[in-house]
């Protein structure tokens, strides 16, 4: 079975319960440790295995940007989503690892959500100001930071991508640099 086969199989079987409880919003939410937590039997079951990257993308202004990266793999092939999110340098009551460590934590569960389809729109927590107005910042160069997003790689453009190849570029780069399914990296990393 191929492996966007088994993340269709994946979405469609994963549930993930909210058990946290915001005291302040008074509702239940999920983690990004839950949604692992809920992961794990799935590794064994289907010959895959998650992990979440990330990475600082945006260092040099008062709002510091984070994008954390998906990943689901069989060992031969990927399949990525990615989130971005920013840290709050100027939230009170915080100290500055709690500051990364609370982005860090949102980013992850973004970007598991992406990856396996997790609806969160009805989610106290994807919609709860926090008593806290709309924030509307934006990554120079990128547009609004919260619907940055990566040109694809398709069969469509998939010539300058092996051109990149052919004169020594990295599929790594490519992978950083681009979204692509797992049937398009395959075609790269094959010729």
């Amino acid at each position: 079975m191929k492996l966007h086969e088994k993340l269709s199989l994946i979405q469609s079987e994963f549930k993930a319960k909210k058990s946290r409880f915001n005291n302040f919003g008074k509702y239940n939410f999920r983690s990004a440790e839950d949604i692992l937590e809920a992961l794990k039997p799935f590794n064994k079951q289907h010959g895959v295995y998650f992990t979440v990257s990330e990475r600082i993308v945006v260092a040099d202004t008062e709002f510091p940007i984070m994008e954390s990266i998906a990943t689901i793999s069989d060992g031969t092939d990927a399949i990525q989503a990615i989130a971005i999110v920013g840290v709050d340098l100027a939230q009170k009551g915080m100290q500055m690892p709690q500051k990364f460590g609370s982005a860090s934590s949102y980013g992850k569960k973004y970007s598991l959500g992406n990856l396996l389809l997790i609806d969160d729109t009805a989610d106290a927590d994807a919609t709860n100001s926090h008593g806290k107005g709309a924030i509307n910042r934006t990554i120079p160069g990128s547009g609004n930071a919260f619907g940055k997003t990566k040109p694809e790689i398709t069969d469509a453009n998939i010539d300058k991508a092996k051109k990149f190849l052919a004169n020594g570029g990295k599929v790594e780069t490519l992978q950083q640099t681009y979204l692509m399914s797992a049937d398009i990296l395959n075609k790269l990393k094959n010729g």
